[in-house]
């Protein structure tokens, strides 16, 4: 008996059941429904022991013209880029594909041909080599470390069977077919399909850190027939299968498969499966076949590049620096026509300046257009990108040290996972955010329920009188029950305990047999592994009202019922999953009877009742209420089965299982032919509270005019209930919900419903927000199907009928449908999107993005919120309870949902303020440097002759200038972090982008022209006819040069002094210290002892000396400095008086503000969060994580049969899986 309820357990029960295969002909009956599946294709075959058989020509590819190799890898990984003789061609190759760097080299290429040259070839060659060799030693550190870990792990040994016996080998020498052998903690080295493990059952402990982030173990478990006959060394040496598979892929989630052993075929699953990247825990000895190996390995599929980010910034500093590269030819090319006009007029006429070479007037204009770029060359800011990325990374550290962003709980600090878009966290316009988990806690816990038609849960007494207030109930008389779990309805308990109430025992059991939560037992205590805290919920209340689940085998689940132990045959476990939205278990009683049990959503639940079911209606009314009070719901159903009726379901099913098309839609139609006619029992309504600070955060964020859409898979009511409760929705909202909305402008005539395209669609005054269902929402984002079929019509002039109504005409139509309602939605100030899948998160993401050109964010929890995470301009990742997944996709990842008010108000403001001062400020120093040269050429003769010593060009910007403006993108702030968060307003200039544009450039530019003519045309007149007090003349060039640049240095440094809003010793040490520097270097460079050693190099010799002890070429210093930031200094002083901005306000009155909350923060007082309020609607969910189905209906959810269960002192724990480490 026992065997032929092996052979018809569901889904995963495949994984051991030997089932063998029918002729063709007789499946044609048993595949109505799924025979048109999507195909797999299944073109991997691997053999047990037998390297050569994976050598054979049909296993080769073609790599280069005629040289092939093995399509199977080796199992040695190779992540590190270079290698001693590739890396200086290679990391050059790659740094030179950067437009600044290649012009600089050009630059440098010109510099060295003689006719042309006006600069010495240093002057390029030293900025560059520094930047070349800064970015090169980094990614030299970089790919040491990558070696050094491949090294590490190729080297790794483990046991391979090799010629009889297991011997000790190394990673990288396993090959695809080998048979490997691992112990406790071993890390597993391919991704290997498990035959046989030390534990009953085959069961295999792994840790899956290294993959997926998650801490807590996963099951894994090899075929029953594998497990019965390859235990021994000498039946393994002798194992021969053949297994056909998928070809390697980077599906973390799936694998679809076949083993062919001694005439007989066992299809495969992920649960048979042991990746690599995991580490072997709880189980002393495993056995694998490798499957896939090295590049193969799914873990290594997944290492692949993700989609690079880059901040608005980035692109708009990138145009600016391509308008540079257009102003500076076009400089170039003015001053060279203008030296071709003066040769022809003056130059040769003068004999005095004659040069011996006869080049025509065009051609001398010619090199010098050549001569001005390389002269002017400094206006394209080499040094600007390293300075970026320093700026980046120190904005990163400050958010990972940041204490105040740490949740000490969990020990989880914030964590920036990227260093590339800091400045966009301060730009941010839409916020795209996950509910559970995200805005919740994802801490269950059950509160309410209805039981044939009657509801449970509020304050009532055994009698069923009501009351205000009442105590929990007293759990004292079962010795099973969890203490923390609280229940105010006394009636329900007296119910259970009085063994009366038929349909109350009944709900119970059901909750207690129906789950997929995972039992251990660890020291007589026993030890719940729930997929989710839904379930583990759900089993808790069951244990305490008296129905407590004990263990489970591969055929039989045991259950405390009312103080009796019953085990009940398992026949079938239907798992969950997202699609199915629902959960079965078909068991058979001990009296022979077989019965379906099932739980799910509401909605899918309440199409599959019998047409007899009773309380349908009382009970949908209690789901309303429950909702109301923001609780999440499921249905609870039976169905019982006739034996003849479950043994021919049970053939189908059986066939189900060996499709190797679309196994999963081929399951879930049998599925569907026996999860019908059920009879309701009732629902359950769990609690998931809000997050600390959730209402707080939001409304801060809706001041800082960010608008917050939820996007979630829970329906409408839950959804909008959550949204009044965390203040996301308001009593002064107007909500309009999508199907309102539809039927007043039918998504089809959107665009023509409107007059013209700037009419709102909400024309009542007020604030709207609209809540929309993810079908509603399926109908503006129609994805279109059978692709190829319609691009080939179109070809050919043809377009198939619409079967769909409310399908777009063409591509135009669509799109005009998805901008009508991204305007619509952008009207609101909250949306929520309820009942959508993650890739229609995504889609809503991606069309903000593309229709609104808006900066977003995404922040989510779970592994269905990965998508939108990668979609958005930037993701945020929340380390809750499930799993890491979320986290290990994002670019910033933290704790708590609170904490994003910090990241964007502080962090993101003070981030995008700083990198906006110093790119505004960057350009201006550089204008101002080198335009001096162009208002010089008008007295040179257009020569392109440099006004500055060559040695000064050089370390400009790298010594002289660099270092203040540097501080200055890295620790300035206009105000500080407690008054970012009090004025939510100052964070509106950066979504605006005011800070820095193409306006903001050009101020930079004329600010630039303004400075570098004072610097050029005070000194010159200065000079101009101008007696020494030493009778001598210091109107020559040098001097010139002297003065000119030591005007500019004191401008420069003066200048961003002006523009620091917050001043530290370091910043001053900077501004003093970088013209101490210039000074120093100056003086060094004109002392005649370094002119003796390089008399070609350093031709100042004694110029700075000489000129600098003149008082009047000191005053003409001041005087250029003066004139130089005078207007500037007038113009800050006539804004922040006449037409101050927020943030001037707020500086200015910063002191009375600091004061008022210290004052409030002594004063106030910590206030309950009121629940019950009248604004709160409704909610609903169900877990989107699957289950254990697979592990269960195998048998192996248990390590050992649990000690003796009686006494008072025996223990029982339920630990959510995401919480737990060991087991």
């Amino acid at each position: 008996m026992m065997r032929s309820c092996l052979t018809v357990t569901t889904k995963r029960t495949m994984n051991w059941t030997p089932l063998r295969v029918k002729p063709r002909g007789s499946q044609k009956s048993l595949r109505p429904k799924w025979k048109q599946a999507t195909p797999v294709y299944v073109n991997w075959k691997v053999k047990a022991n037998d390297r050569p058989y994976h050598q054979q020509p049909q296993f080769k590819k073609k790599v280069f013209l005629c040289i092939k190799k093995s399509r199977y890898s080796g199992n040695a990984i190779k992540t590190y880029k270079y290698n001693v003789l590739t890396f200086i061609p290679l990391n050059l190759y790659e740094q030179f594909k950067r437009a600044a760097n290649l012009y600089f080299l050009a630059l440098l290429i010109l510099q060295i041909i003689p006719q042309i040259t006006t600069l010495p070839w240093y002057t390029t060659l030293i900025p560059l080599v520094v930047v070349l060799g800064i970015t090169a030693i980094k990614d030299l550190v970089d790919d040491l470390a990558r070696h050094r870990m491949d090294k590490e792990i190729n080297n790794r040994k483990c046991e391979v069977l090799l010629n009889g016996s297991f011997q000790d080998s190394r990673w990288r020498q396993i090959q695809v077919g080998d048979v490997v052998r691992l112990k406790k903690n071993d890390f597993i080295p391919a991704d290997l399909l498990l035959l046989s493990s030390s534990n009953p059952n085959s069961l295999c402990y792994v840790e899956t850190a290294e993959l997926d982030g998650e801490t807590n173990l996963k099951f894994k478990m090899g075929l029953r027939v594998t497990d019965e006959m390859l235990q021994e060394e000498r039946q393994l040496a002798d194992f021969d299968a053949l297994i056909d598979c998928e070809e390697p892929n980077n599906r973390l989630d799936k694998f679809l498969g076949m083993m062919q052993w001694n005439g007989e075929r066992y299809p495969l699953e992920l649960d048979n499966m042991l990746l690599r990247g995991c580490k072997v825990r709880n189980t002393d000895v495993c056995h694998g076949l490798v499957i896939f190996a090295g590049g193969d390995t799914k873990i290594m599929k997944n290492s692949g590049k993700t989609r690079f980010k880059r901040t608005k910034i980035d692109e708009l500093m990138n145009y600016m620096v391509y308008t540079i590269f257009a102003v500076l030819i076009l400089v170039a090319a003015g001053l060279g026509i203008g030296h071709t006009f003066w040769y022809e007029q003056i130059g040769s006429k003068a004999w005095y300046l004659y040069d011996g070479l006869n080049y025509n007037a065009t051609y001398r204009g010619f090199l010098s257009f050549w001569g001005y770029i390389i002269v002017l060359n400094t206006m394209v800011p080499i040094s600007l990108y390293v300075s970026v990325e320093v700026i980046r990374l120190g904005q990163s550290k400050f958010i990972n040290w940041d204490l105040q962003m740490y949740f000490a709980e969990k020990d989880t600090p914030a964590k920036a996972r990227t260093t590339t878009l800091n400045e966009q966290l301060g730009q941010i316009q839409y916020i795209f955010s996950d509910k559970t988990g995200t805005l919740t806690q994802n801490i269950m816990e059950f509160k309410k329920c209805t039981i044939a038609g009657r509801s449970y849960g509020n304050p009532t007494t055994a009698e069923g009188v009501s009351l205000d207030r009442g105590k929990p109930v007293d759990w004292s008389w079962n010795q099973y029950a969890d203490q923390k779990f609280q229940f105010m309805d006394h009636l329900l308990v007296a119910n259970v305990k009085s063994k009366k109430d038929k349909d109350a025992m009944e709900f119970f059991k059901l909750l207690s047999l129906c789950h997929t939560v995972m039992v251990d037992n660890k020291d007589g205590d026993l030890v719940y592994q729930a997929a989710s805290p839904d379930e583990g919920a759900l089993v808790t209340a069951a244990r305490n009202f008296g129905f407590v689940f004990l263990s489970r085998t591969q055929d039989t689940i045991t259950i405390m019922e009312m103080g009796q132990e019953k085990t009940y045959e398992m026949l079938a476990l239907l798992d969950f999953n997202s699609d199915r939205k629902r959960m079965s278990i078909i068991l058979k009683f001990p009296d022979g009877r077989i019965r379906l049990y099932c739980k799910g959503a509401d909605t899918v639940i309440y199409e599959r009742l019998s047409t007899n079911t009773q309380h349908q209606q009382t009970t949908q009314e209690a789901l309303d209420i429950f909702a109301n009070d923001t609780l999440r719901t499921l249905c609870l159903c039976y169905k019982d089965i006739s034996a003849n009726e479950y043994e021919a379901w049970s053939r189908k099913h059986k066939e189900a299982q060996l499709v190797m098309g679309d196994r999963e839609a081929a399951l879930d139609s049998v599925y569907e032919e026996v999860e019908k006619d059920l009879m309701l029992i009732g629902a359950t309504a769990i609690e998931d509270k809000l997050q600390d600070g959730v209402p707080e955060t939001i409304a801060t964020l809706a001041k800082a005019d960010i608008k917050i859409w939820v996007l979630t898979g829970d329906k409408k009511e839950t959804a909008e209930n959550i949204g009044y409760s965390c203040s996301l929705l308001t009593d002064d909202m107007t909500v309009h919900y999508g199907e309102d909305v539809k039927r007043r402008q039918p998504p089809t005539n959107f665009r023509r419903a409107r007059q013209t395209p700037e009419e709102p669609f909400f024309t009542e005054t007020g604030k709207n927000a609209l809540i929309i269902t993810g079908g509603w929402l399926n109908e503006i984002l129609y994805e279109k199907k059978k692709k190829r079929r319609r691009l080939r019509l179109h070809r050919l002039g043809r377009r198939p009928p619409s079967s769909n109504p409310g399908e777009p005409l063409n591509d135009w139509e669509k799109e005009m449908r998805q901008i009508d309602f991204v305007d619509m939605a952008c009207e609101c100030e909250a949306v929520i999107c309820c009942r959508v899948t993650p890739k229609q998160k995504a889609n809503v993401v991606s069309l903000v993005k593309k229709y609104k050109k808006a900066v977003t964010l995404s922040i989510g929890d779970g592994a269905n919120d990965v998508n939108m995470i990668k979609t958005a301009d930037i993701g945020v990742g929340i380390s809750g309870q499930e799993g890491m997944q979320a986290v290990m996709s994002s670019d910033y990842a933290f704790a708590q949902f609170r904490y994003l008010e910090r990241l964007l108000l502080v962090h993101g403001r003070w981030s995008y303020i700083r990198m906006c001062k110093f790119l505004r400020f960057f350009f201006f120093k550089n204008f101002s440097f080198t335009l001096v040269h162009f208002w010089y050429s008008f007295f040179n003769g257009y020569s392109s002759q440099t006004a500055y010593e060559d040695w000064f060009i050089t370390l400009y910007n790298l010594a002289y200038s660099s270092l203040p403006v540097l501080l200055v993108g890295l620790l300035d702030q206009d105000v500080n972090d407690r008054l970012s968060l009090k004025f939510p307003k100052l964070y509106i200039p950066g979504q605006q982008g005011l800070l820095f544009n193409y306006k903001n450039f050009f101020i930079s530019l004329f600010h630039g022209i303004f400075v570098s003519l004072i610097i050029f045309f005070i000194p010159y007149g200065a000079f101009l006819q101008t007696m020494g007090q030493d009778g001598e003349a210091p109107s020559d060039y040098q001097s010139f040069a002297v003065v000119t640049a030591s005007s500019l240095i004191f401008t420069v440094s003066l200048q961003i002094s002006l523009d620091t809003s917050y001043w530290t010793f370091v910043n001053c040490f900077a501004v003093l210290g970088s013209i101490a520097i210039y000074f120093g270097f100056m003086f060094d460079i004109h002392s005649a002892g370094i002119h003796v050693i390089f008399p070609s190099v350093f031709t100042f010799t004694g110029a700075a000396s000489n000129a600098l002890r003149q008082p009047y070429l000191w005053l003409t210093i001041l005087l250029t400095v003066g004139i130089s930031l005078l207007p500037v200094i007038c113009i800050q002083f006539l804004y922040k008086t006449i037409w101050p901005s927020v943030g001037d306000k707020v500086q200015r009155n910063r002191k009375k503000y600091e004061l008022q909350m210290e004052e409030k923060k002594k004063k106030k007082e910590p206030e309950p969060f009121q629940r019950g309020r009248r604004s709160r609607r409704s909610a609903y969910a169900f877990s989107h994580s699957q289950g254990y189905a697979g592990l269960i209906s195998s048998g192996q959810s248990i390590r050992r049969r649990p000690a003796a269960r009686s006494g008072a002192n025996a223990n029982i724990r339920e630990i959510p899986l995401g919480g737990a480490e060991n087991i």
